[in-house]
């Protein structure tokens, strides 16, 4: 279990809490709006009504002892770059940002931010992936040329084996787990002769372009 922080409690913040205090977490939400305050409160560990733009606010609420805070501040892109600076200030080790244009995803980014979210912008990208790749379940990008992507096998892996497939010399792909979604069993770095069966989802690590030639 772990202590975030979110700032910002709109449709995106909001969400954002809530999901990371029904994983267990402790969460201080905080919003200088009451009804977003009170309409969170129930999933978070502690909801504030403030002005998170304040470093003593923050200072006060234990945010340098934070392991991460998102920044949801809507349109008011100096409010999330003035608390940026302010986390920044706290030492909080990962500082995850909403921005609202690329130009101030890079004025954050150079303030400190370790991670800037573009909402429509991300969405609409995974969005049309979806579309043009729809075995694709979900994408982790881990630098510029390289994912964890979990894929539904295409037909023509089914009932063929890893060594069969040989994805690490045809696709450039490495499995790194296969979970059966009957079952629920999960088998990492699975053996060479497992068999592909149509309710398995396999976790593949490999560059997104490779991985979509190979569930074509």
């Amino acid at each position: 279990m772990a202590r975030f922080g979110v700032i910002g409690l709109g449709n995106f913040g909001h969400h954002v809490a809530r999901t990371l205090y029904e994983e267990g977490h402790d969460i201080i939400a905080v919003d200088t709006d009451r009804d977003h305050v009170q309409a969170v409160k129930d999933y978070a560990t502690v909801a504030l009504v403030g002005d998170a733009a304040n470093k003593e606010f923050l200072v006060n609420h234990g945010f340098s002892d934070l392991a991460a805070v998102v920044v949801s501040t809507g349109d008011r892109s100096h409010i999330a770059t003035l608390i940026t600076l302010y986390l920044k200030e706290l030492r909080v080790p990962r500082i995850v940002v909403k921005a609202i244009s690329e130009d101030h995803g890079r004025i954050l980014e150079k303030l400190g931010a370790t991670d800037i979210i573009f909402p429509e912008k991300d969405m609409a990208i995974r969005t049309a992936k979806t579309l043009a790749a729809p075995n694709i379940i979900e994408h982790i990008p881990l630098g510029e040329d390289f994912a964890i992507t979990e894929v539904s096998p295409p037909r023509k892996f089914i009932g063929k084996s890893l060594v069969e497939l040989d994805m690490r010399n045809r696709y450039r792909i490495t499995v790194l787990g296969i979970r059966d979604v009957l079952t629920d069993e999960f088998i990492a770095l699975p053996p060479a002769q497992r068999l592909i069966r149509d309710s398995d989802i396999l976790i593949l690590a490999g560059r997104p372009e490779d991985v979509e030639e190979a569930c074509k």
